[in-house]
C-alpha cells in the first residue's frame, strides 16, 4: 500500500472531492482518480460512492480515515523533523475579516517575516459563517474572527479577548461634541459602516434590531482604513473595534461619540478544527498570533 495513495485519500475524504483535492496536491483529476481506485481494488472495498459527479465517503472509507490521518501526519512530522525548527517552510491559509487583517499585516507581518521567512501566508476575507466551512472543508488552515463569542466542539480555540467597540467620528466633524446619547438619537445621521452580515456588523444590525431601530449607511465597504480616513475628513459616524482607530484617536483625528444603549459583545477568536493537523510552520504562526496579537486571555 503507497503512502501517497492514502495521503490523497485523505485529502480527498477532508475535502469531499477529487477536483479540490487534485488542486491541493497539484495532480491532474485522472491521477487522484486513479490512487484511489488503485486504493479500492488493493482492499477490496468502495471507499467513496459516486453519484451524479458527487462523492459520500462509505462506511469503510471512514475507517480507513482515521489510519490514514495518522500515516500522513507521521510522514509530515518526519520530513519535518529532516529540516528542523530552524528552516520551517510552506504555506498557511487564514480566513479573516480584512479589519483584522490590516491591523496584522500593518503592525507584525514584518516581524513574522524575519522570523519565519520559509513561511508564506494567505489571508481570504469572508464572513464568519464562511470562516467555519472552509475550516471544515480543510481549505483553510486558521480562522480569526471577530464575531459574537462561539463554542463549539468541533474546533479548538487557540486564544480570544473581548475587543471594545466604539461609535467615533471625526475631530472636526459636526457630531464631535455629540453625548451621552442614544441610538435612536443619531439613527438619522449619515453612517459609514462595513458590509452587511459581516463579523461585528451583523452585531450591531441585531443590536438595532432589539431597539426597534433602522439605519440606512450613506456607505457600506469592508476597508476600515478607508471608513476612518473619510470620519477624519469629516464624514458621519461609524462603529469600529478600538484597535482599528487607537492610532487615530491617540493623533486627536478621531473622537468617541457616547452612545449609551448600545453594548455589542464581540470576541476577537483564533480558531482551528480539531482534526487539522498542525505543522510546524501553523504551530509557528499560531504562536506568534497569540503572543503578537492578543492582549489577553489564553486558551492553550
Amino acid at each position: 500500500m503507497e503512502i501517497r495513495n492514502l495521503i490523497t485519500f485523505v485529502h480527498v475524504a477532508e475535502l469531499n472531492s477529487f477536483t479540490r483535492a487534485a488542486e491541493v496536491l497539484a495532480y491532474s483529476q485522472s491521477t487522484v482518480s486513479f490512487q484511489i481506485k488503485q486504493l479500492e481494488q488493493e482492499l477490496g472495498c468502495l471507499l467513496f460512492e459516486r453519484i451524479n459527479h458527487t462523492i459520500r465517503i462509505t462506511d469503510r472509507g471512514r475507517e480507513l480515515f482515521e489510519y490514514a490521518r495518522n500515516i500522513r501526519e507521521t510522514t509530515e512530522e518526519f520530513y519535518q523533523s529532516l529540516n528542523g525548527p530552524s528552516e520551517l517552510g510552506g504555506h498557511v491559509h487564514i480566513v479573516a475579516p480584512d479589519s483584522v487583517c490590516e491591523d496584522m499585516l500593518n503592525r507584525n507581518y514584518k516581524e513574522f517575516h524575519t522570523l519565519f521567512p520559509g513561511v508564506s501566508i494567505k489571508f481570504t476575507n469572508v464572513d464568519t459563517t464562511d470562516m467555519y466551512r472552509m475550516l471544515d472543508r480543510n481549505e483553510a488552515d486558521l480562522m480569526l474572527s471577530l464575531d459574537t463569542h462561539a463554542y463549539h466542539s468541533d474546533y479548538i480555540i487557540a486564544t480570544e479577548e473581548r475587543v471594545p467597540m466604539h461609535f467615533v467620528t471625526g475631530a472636526a466633524s459636526d457630531y464631535a461634541g455629540l453625548g451621552p446619547v442614544s441610538l435612536k438619537d443619531i439613527a438619522g445621521l449619515p453612517f459609514i459602516l462595513t458590509e452587511k452580515g459581516m463579523g461585528y456588523r451583523r452585531v450591531f444590525d441585531e443590536a438595532m434590531g432589539r431597539l426597534s431601530i433602522t439605519i440606512e449607511p450613506i456607505l457600506e465597504i469592508g476597508r476600515t482604513d478607508i471608513i476612518s480616513s473619510m470620519l477624519e475628513k469629516g464624514i458621519g459616524i461609524s462603529f469600529l473595534p478600538d484597535f482599528v482607530t487607537r492610532k487615530k484617536l491617540a493623533e486627536g483625528k478621531l473622537v468617541k461619540v457616547n452612545v449609551t444603549d448600545v453594548h455589542a459583545d464581540i470576541w476577537k477568536q483564533l480558531v482551528y478544527h480539531k482534526n487539522k493537523w498542525l505543522s510546524n510552520s501553523l504551530k509557528a504562526l499560531i504562536g506568534f498570533i497569540k503572543e503578537r496579537e492578543f492582549n489577553g486571555s489564553n486558551m492553550g
